[in-house]
């Protein structure tokens, strides 16, 4: 038997698609404008450094083996991978829409009747079996199946479930942009650290030169050459460089413990060979073409993916508008005696229904929603082209920045070794009274500040050359 029910609100099926169809909004095409430039800079060579796999790059094998234990490690890496999980989840859960539901279902009761009701006297005047009236109270059993299935005929559920699966591609292409960050962010604290520590020697190698400056200066005012002003002077910027020292000290347990952080482990000493600041990162950055980050940068992926995913969700919206198809079916065994539970066919029941239903009253609601998507989608479409652009600059700014840089430390290398030429100078005119006290100080002084500068110069072209490799897509392969 095949009943049809159909509701007070709802219309005929034909009417529905003649009347409802036409009046859904149409949805408008929803495409990216955004257009590359050729090439980062005259160069458009083809080779890019995202290719390289990040254990490739890097050569210096302390640093592959700190981030090898952050890729197993890292916290904010593992909550992503849960993040893979649920959205896993949810595309079994929207397939799950697809399929028929089915349950089994069991159960009892007794129910008492008035005696002057109509089925109180019907009940009363029936008999189950010649000599057999029916119970007073009459009780009641149940087993059965039952089964439950929207028929997809605007493909609601099946777009519902590729935008699952869209969402679930972005959420792996979010776990590779975790690990791309993670490895340049190991990569660039490590620099700084082995900075620090080059920093440090110098420091110390600059306190032995001011010491020894000291004890000249004490000797001439021995021999009344120099004057007790000298001497405090010499000693406090001893005392100045002393107390950098414990500043550089301070700066390397920092950075000791921010990678231990990124490594998910407690304070510990980061292994690394610390007279080693040149890394052998390639010589030549080669940056490939713009066109080729769409390819290789993983945030620019998962937020196509994400644009994707909103397309399908207003087409999900728009399905609302139209008429629904619920097809519902039961089978089973029921009596008011345990005894007569499975006695068939008497106590065999079934039922088969259709559902016909389209929206009328409520279709403001479902307009604001599908308005929602529709906003939720061109939201989608700002963040894709926010993402290039931001692509784009982030790598045009570090190439710039590596160009600016070589040619600071060029300079800065030549000033440092003008100034330690300097200091040589400086003490032997000292020594025979030719100048004061007061230009060796600051030829000390800007010595020991051009070699920290000349450091920090150093440390900042080796962690641009890892941000280009960051901002090209590398690092997650």
């Amino acid at each position: 038997m095949f009943k049809l029910k159909i509701p007070q609100y709802a219309i005929p099926l034909g009417l529905c698609l003649a009347v409802i169809s036409c009046k859904a909004p149409e949805i408008k095409p929803v495409n990216s404008t955004a257009a590359l430039p050729e090439a980062f800079a005259s160069s458009k060579d083809t080779a890019t450094l995202a290719t390289i796999q990040w254990h490739n790059f890097f050569k210096d094998k302390n640093l592959v083996d700190l981030i090898d234990v952050a890729i197993k490690n890292n916290q904010e890496l593992a909550i992503t991978l849960q993040e893979i999980e649920i959205a896993k989840n949810d595309i079994r859960v929207r397939k799950g829409a697809l399929l028929p539901t089915v349950g089994l279902g069991a159960g009892a009761g007794v129910e008492k009747v008035g005696r002057y009701t109509s089925q109180g006297a019907g009940d009363a005047s029936t008999e189950i079996s010649p000599g057999h009236e029916f119970p007073e109270a009459l009780q009641d059993y149940k087993l059965a199946a039952y089964a439950h299935w929207e028929v997809d005929i605007w493909k609601k559920l099946r777009n519902s479930k590729k935008a699952a699966f869209s969402r679930y591609l972005a959420t792996v292409e979010g776990k590779n942009f975790v690990i791309t960050n993670l490895v340049a962010e190991i990569a660039s604290s490590y620099y700084e650290l082995l900075a620090y520590d080059n920093q440090l020697e110098i420091v110390k190698q600059s306190i032995a030169i001011q010491k020894n400056a000291l004890e000249i200066v004490k000797i001439q005012k021995e021999a009344a050459r120099a004057t007790e002003l000298a001497v405090q002077k010499f000693e406090a910027e001893v005392l100045t460089s002393r107390s950098m020292e414990f500043d550089i000290l301070q700066k390397i347990k920092e950075t000791e413990n921010k990678i231990n952080f990124l490594l998910a482990r407690y304070p510990q000493e980061i292994k690394r060979d610390k007279t080693n600041l040149v890394s052998a990162l390639p010589s030549q950055l080669k940056a490939g073409i713009p066109s080729q980050l769409l390819a290789n940068r993983s945030d620019i992926k998962q937020a196509e993916l994400q644009l994707e995913a909103a397309k399908l969700d207003v087409k999900v919206a728009r399905a609302e508008f139209y008429p629904s198809l619920d097809i519902s079916a039961s089978v089973g065994w029921n009596a008011f005696k345990s005894s007569y539970l499975f006695k068939t066919p008497e106590s065999l029941l079934y039922s088969l229904a259709g559902d016909v239903a389209a929206p009328l009253i409520n279709r403001n609601a479902i307009k604001a929603e599908f308005k929602s998507a529709n906003s939720r989608q061109l939201q989608a479409l700002y963040n894709y082209e926010r993402t290039i652009l931001n692509a784009y600059l982030e790598v045009s700014n570090q190439l710039s920045k590596i160009e600016n840089l070589q040619k600071s430390f060029s300079l800065k290398t030549q000033q440092v070794g003008a100034l330690d030429r300097s200091i040589s100078v400086s003490n032997d005119l000292f020594k025979s009274a030719r100048v004061d006290y007061f230009e060796v100080l600051m030829t000390q002084r800007d010595a020991l500040e051009a070699k920290l500068e000349l450091v920090d110069t150093q440390k900042e072209l080796i962690n641009a050359s890892v941000y280009v490799y960051r901002d090209l897509g590398g690092g997650w392969k």
